[in-house]
């Protein structure tokens, strides 16, 4: 019987967490040890290097999610731990897991197999207590806001467009659309309000894009927390918000340190989801592991639709990134259900459905072009997939001019990705990437929604009715500047998470346009989105606990 994932990570011969600092020169004075095997990296390190030269910065995306699965953690981490097994210094750069879907239906975010970030267990429950920090520096703004209304209200809020929700790190439909300050006089003013999960917070947002302390603070005074019945904004900063938020991050901003199995390091650090937020680690680990590494390998959430466009289009645009290649993950498993084969059916050998799905590759491949990004195709190998259904990926995206590579790293480690990872080095030094963001800053919000609409996800063009075609106006006057950050399904290139494959021809209706004016972007919502996701019939929930030797169980 197969190893679990915990099991194979319980297994693991970890080492001292100073031994992999050491490794990516970080003395052991400039970690902040949490146990032995996980550390934070001090400020006055970071800061030491601005003088050092950057290495090269490698994504990896995916094709449309499925429930079949991609595993683009998996192949984010067999790709690093490969690299440094052909005699490259690589580090790796991931997003923190969100207790939600952690609990939820997702499961845990730590990679799989023999490809993973450890400890597994520490990682994908309170890891540093980072998320802890996010949740309560943002629930202490909303307190500030009832708080100030109770006091008489100075700044005029209206009661009826206070713009700031609180949130959880939890998975809970209930406290979705919930009316506050119930109770009587002594409690408040009630109104109506609700919960988001602590990952769709603005907060983890600005936490990810900052770069120091000093940025973190003023992005949070910027924040838009509500209006007044003239309909002017009032910022965090007005309400002293940003001072207090930041001491109560101060610890959280410093990038975590963990390894993976091979023992090589790895940074994991902030998880803003990327359908409703823009799906990308923090800014200040992946500049910080440029300068310690010659190679960084890094991911960003769902496919290259959602994730990668943001990553090219906000974070790269607003740190200053610059990529030099791209892995697009693939599975037999994803393109066959791309392709109109039935999860219960996948199971049987069917290359022509394998080729049909290649056209939801293909777009994604072309996509990610557009950037100017050199593109390589990871194909993620189960035990089941055939020859032939293999084979038929390289027909389906034949003309492309890019290479399709095998790997089996969740049974073989870094080993069974050398193959690819010899192939991104070309990649990187072929000096091929002309990245540029699909948009310019200057272009009209409503332009910009289009141009990833119609270029990306094969749309006709956008609607929206009256109210939000008059957000758009008011919004982009002052901040037309700003990058917009699209939340839509992460199932499909269309609004509609039925629709498989590459459709074409659709329009995507704007259903919502919000401001994240400390984050520094525009959130168009797309479609139905859920800032606070509910837990499925079944949730893993159910079968996680401990032993009798008072281990986890169940976590994977």
């Amino acid at each position: 019987m197969a190893k679990t994932d915990i099991e194979i990570a319980r297994e693991s011969k970890m080492e001292p967490i100073a031994d992999i600092g050491a490794k990516l020169g970080i003395g052991e004075e400039h970690l902040h040890l949490f146990g032995p095997t996980k550390a934070k990296v001090s400020f006055d390190f970071i800061n030491s290097l601005d003088d050092k030269p950057d290495g090269k910065l490698i994504l990896v995306t995916a094709i449309t999610p499925t429930p079949a699965g991609e595993g683009k953690t998996t192949t984010t981490v067999g790709l690093g731990d490969s690299l440094n097994r052909i005699g490259k210094k690589a580090t790796l750069c991931l997003r923190e897991p969100s207790l939600g879907p952690c609990f939820g239906m997702k499961g845990g975010a730590a990679g799989g197999g023999y490809a993973q970030v450890v400890p597994m267990e520490d990682i994908n429950l309170h890891f540093t207590g980072d998320f802890h920090a996010i949740g309560v520096a943002h629930n202490l703004l909303s307190a500030l806001i009832d708080n100030h209304i109770y006091w008489g209200n100075q700044l005029g809020f209206d009661e009826r467009r206070v713009a700031w929700r609180r949130v959880v790190d939890m998975n809970d439909r209930a406290l979705r659309s919930i009316v506050s300050s119930l109770g009587g006089v002594a409690n408040g003013f009630p109104r109506e309000s609700g919960f988001d999960i602590t990952v769709a917070s603005e907060v983890m947002a600005i936490f990810c894009l900052s770069m120091s302390l000093a940025d973190l603070e003023e992005r949070i005074g910027r924040v838009v927390v509500g209006y007044t019945r003239t309909r002017e904004p009032i910022h965090a900063k007005d309400l002293k918000a940003e001072g207090p938020m930041t001491v109560l991050l101060k610890e959280a901003l410093q990038p975590n340190l963990v390894q993976t199995l091979e023992n090589n390091p790895a940074f994991i650090h902030g998880g803003p989801f990327a359908n409703i937020a823009h799906g990308c680690n923090s800014v200040i680990a992946t500049k910080t592991a440029l300068k310690l590494a010659d190679y960084v390998v890094t991911e960003a959430g769902f496919g290259a639709d959602l994730g990668a466009e943001k990553f090219f289009d906000i974070k790269c645009r607003l740190a200053g990134l610059n990529p030099s290649a791209t892995v697009i993950v693939a599975t037999v498993r994803a393109l066959k259900m791309h392709g109109g084969v039935g999860k219960d059916d996948l199971g049987a050998e069917n290359a022509d459905a394998v080729k049909e799905g290649c056209d939801n590759l293909a777009r994604h491949i072309r996509n990610v072009k557009s950037f100017g990004m050199p593109v390589v195709v990871a194909v993620n190998r189960f035990t089941a997939d055939t020859d032939a259904e293999v084979a038929a990926i390289g027909e389906g995206v034949e003309g492309l001019g890019v290479e399709i590579i095998e790997c089996t790293h969740w049974a073989d480690g870094g080993a069974g990705t050398e193959a690819l990872a010899h192939h991104v080095v070309e990649l990187v030094n072929s000096g091929k990437s002309q990245f540029a963001p699909i948009y310019d800053d200057d272009m009209a919000l409503w332009d910009k929604v289009k141009t990833i609409a119609t270029k990306l996800y094969g749309a006709d063009d956008i609607i929206a009715d009256k109210k939000v075609r008059n957000q758009f106006a008011d919004l982009q006057e002052d901040y037309g500047t700003l990058p917009v950050c699209m939340a839509k399904t992460q199932y499909s290139f269309s609004t509609d998470p039925n629709l498989k494959g590459a459709p074409s021809g659709h329009v995507i209706q704007i259903r919502e346009v919000r401001l994240s004016a400390g984050a520094g972007f525009i959130v168009v919502v797309c479609g139905e989105i859920m800032t606070m996701p509910g837990l499925p019939r079944v949730p893993a929930a159910n079968t996680i606990h401990l032993n009798e030797a008072g281990m986890v169980e169940g976590l994977f």
